[in-house]
């Protein structure tokens, strides 16, 4: 990789001294982090080979996932981030069980879209970097290859959604044409079959998704909009929009987050210090939108007539985001900076929202909103809980991870 210029070190970015400035509650996030490692390792035999999907409405009980549900790595990489700290071979036999589900995912391509990056990045992907098993990291590289087939000229991106039967057909209609945000996690299973094949296009590919995710879906007061609709035939982008949050103009606090992730991640796979400016203003935007316990509600432009739900979702999200984002600064005033941010949210979550201590829990954080418009708000969520983990980790000091 050819070595850049860094604007504020004026060094290249393979000689920057990349490490998680420290926080200043190492020992409340250190017992965070022991009970929720504890609370996975309880829960193996509670969930057996089943994929928590999303809670049950009134209780701290997850409904679990269907054969098709993006959500079905968050918990085998939560198995996986805890197995990374224990070596329990139990934690590895029970997140490597589910191989057989994403396997079938990879037969059958009506059900591949930008999800594939969440589906294989923490089971795959994780496999393989934490074990090196051959058979995980050629499921990765597969899905990678159907992934990067998702560019389809002339648009300028990795087609997001498909059009389901279930869409009303005004958003069935949009969905071909339509950029979001989420699908910027998914970069980092391009990046990562990049580097493991050698293949150059893995990494060109994804660096042309994220740079049309900062030119259309970042807004100039660097909030966002959680999707992007472009005309399929001539690739002309048309009008932003958001599904999930509060109108189309607003802010969704969980896709703000995405945002930070990605570009943060982005920045420590390519080098590229736009990204990582990028992230840097995204958080800004959220430091200013934060409520004073550090909890996101979500959406960051609710008014006085608008239900405050909170997303501890979004809080894990941006937390890990944060971090890594403070990481990418490594030393000096700004890591420093935003490691005070991503301290704020996480301890936020530590005391408002964490359930690692309740022993009739599912998961570990209360409070996620799905998606307030169709009623989901105050569950468990398993990327809440998932991001959590990979937050508190961050927080006192680990670095490698499966993006």
């Amino acid at each position: 990789m050819e070595l850049k210029q860094d604007s504020d070190n004026n060094v290249g970015y393979e000689a920057l001294e990349l490490y998680q400035p420290p926080t200043a509650h190492r020992e409340v996030f250190q017992a965070a982090l022991d009970r929720a490692v504890e609370k996975i390792t309880e829960l193996v035999p509670r969930f057996g080979l089943r994929n928590p999907r999303m809670g049950i409405p009134g209780t701290n009980r997850y409904a679990f996932c269907i054969p098709d549900e993006w959500v079905a790595s968050f918990w085998p990489g939560q198995m996986w981030l805890a197995y990374s700290l224990t070596g329990d071979p139990r934690l590895k036999n029970s997140a490597r069980m589910r191989r057989e589900y994403f396997r079938t995912v990879l037969e059958h391509p009506r059900w591949h879209d930008h999800d594939l990056g969440f589906l294989f990045s923490l089971s795959a992907v994780a496999d393989y970097s934490l074990t090196g098993n051959e058979v995980s990291r050629d499921m990765a590289l597969r899905a990678a290859d159907f992934l990067a087939a998702r560019w389809r000229q002339p648009m300028p991106f990795v087609m997001c959604w498909n059009p389901m039967l279930r869409d009303g057909p005004e958003f069935m209609a949009r969905k071909t044409g339509t950029l979001n945000v989420d699908s910027m996690q998914a970069m980092a299973l391009l990046f990562w079959a990049g580097r493991e094949s050698g293949q150059a296009s893995f990494a060109e590919i994804a660096n042309q998704h994220l740079e049309t995710c900062q030119r259309y879906l970042v807004r100039d007061d660097y909030s966002t909009y959680h999707a992007y609709e472009f005309n399929p035939r001539t690739g002309e982008p048309m009008s932003g929009f958001t599904h999930q949050g509060l109108h189309d103009e607003s802010c969704w606090s969980r896709g703000q987050a995405w945002a930070i992730h990605g570009f943060a991640q982005a920045y420590l796979y390519s080098g590229e210090t736009a990204y990582r400016d990028t992230a840097a203003k995204l958080a800004d935007y959220v430091a200013a939108h934060l409520p004073e316990d550090g909890v996101p509600l979500w959406d960051y432009n609710l008014t006085a007539n608008d239900e405050p739900y909170r997303d501890s979702s979004a809080g894990a999200v941006t937390a890990a985001g944060v971090y890594t984002l403070a990481r990418c600064f490594g030393g000096g005033d700004k890591g420093a900076h935003y490691t005070k941010l991503a301290d704020k949210l996480l301890l936020g979550l530590v005391e408002k929202c964490d359930l690692t201590g309740d022993a009739s829990a599912d998961g570990l954080l209360s409070e996620g909103a799905a998606f307030v418009g169709l009623g989901r708000a105050n569950n468990l969520l398993p990327y809440g809980d998932y991001y959590y983990v990979e937050a508190l980790m961050r927080s006192v000091g680990h670095t490698e991870f499966f993006w």
